[in-house]
């Protein structure tokens, strides 16, 4: 009882921050939305019958994917040129694949899903700062790479959709740190010196807010970028059969080979 009105406290006491990291999330999935809108009036110019948003195929996908995800997410390790505290896993990677799969809002919703699933099965410990910001990377990471992808479907289109994802993460993460994350640990565990000083433990020339997201976490969600859109492509290929099968629920057809049946 006591943690969870400290909780409560924690989030009451800095809701300034706590409401701009939501708006964030819902700007996130409006964004995947309509770039999903986009792309269906496309396909139908193109003559292609569109994907509905959440299809029986992209809800089952949805599912696979989240649950694969969230055991990823559990396989954490620190990277020694950040802070312990930025934890560095593999979770990105079934979001971005189901992102190119099924579309952007596709690959949002399995980072939604799992980072839902790690709260509800594993607890806060940043009264959800850290869990909106997990999110926030990721949805943004998969949604840039898949955007890109979602117009045009070439090897190239998807290359060019994962480095402009990285670059993004890179300067948004510094960011988003730099002007929501910091302040707001800062508030709720005891000023922004405890964080920084880990900073400065790596880097000594780290001594305030700029230098710490300059050199710590932008070089943290780069290397994260670049590694999972190696693996991603790596893997891609052969997991491509597998997500068009009907396994996961009947292939959309164009509206040509639709009427010539």
């Amino acid at each position: 009882m006591k943690e969870k009105q400290s909780l409560f406290s924690l989030i009451t006491g800095n809701w300034q921050h706590f409401l701009a990291l939501v708006v964030l999330m819902v700007i996130a999935f409006a964004v995947s939305i309509f770039a999903e809108k986009l792309a269906s009036k496309k396909d139908l110019k193109e003559g292609k019958e569109p994907e509905k948003l959440l299809s029986i195929r992209k809800v089952s996908i949805i599912g696979v994917f989240s649950a694969i995800a969230f055991v990823l997410m559990l396989i954490e390790f620190p990277l020694p040129i950040a802070p312990s505290f930025y934890k560095f896993d593999f979770s990105d990677i079934p979001a971005l694949v189901v992102g190119f799969a099924a579309g952007p809002f596709a690959g949002v919703m399995v980072e939604f899903i799992k980072v839902t699933l790690n709260i509800l099965l594993q607890g806060t410990t940043s009264a959800f700062v850290g869990e909106i910001a997990n999110f926030l990377i990721g949805a943004s990471f998969v949604s840039v790479a898949s955007i890109i992808y979602r117009f045009k479907k070439t090897r190239k289109t998807a290359l060019i959709g994962c480095l402009a994802a990285t670059l993004f993460i890179t300067f948004a993460g510094a960011f988003l740190n730099a002007y929501f994350m910091i302040p707001a640990y800062a508030l709720m565990f005891g000023g922004v010196e405890n964080i920084l000083s880990a900073g400065t433990a790596i880097y000594s020339f780290v001594d305030n807010v700029f230098t710490f997201c300059l050199f710590c976490v932008a070089p943290f969600n780069l290397v994260k970028g670049i590694v999972h859109s190696v693996i991603t492509f790596l893997i891609y290929k052969q997991l491509s059969p597998i997500l068009k099968a009907e396994a996961f629920g009947p292939a959309k057809k164009s509206k040509t080979v639709a009427a010539n049946e």
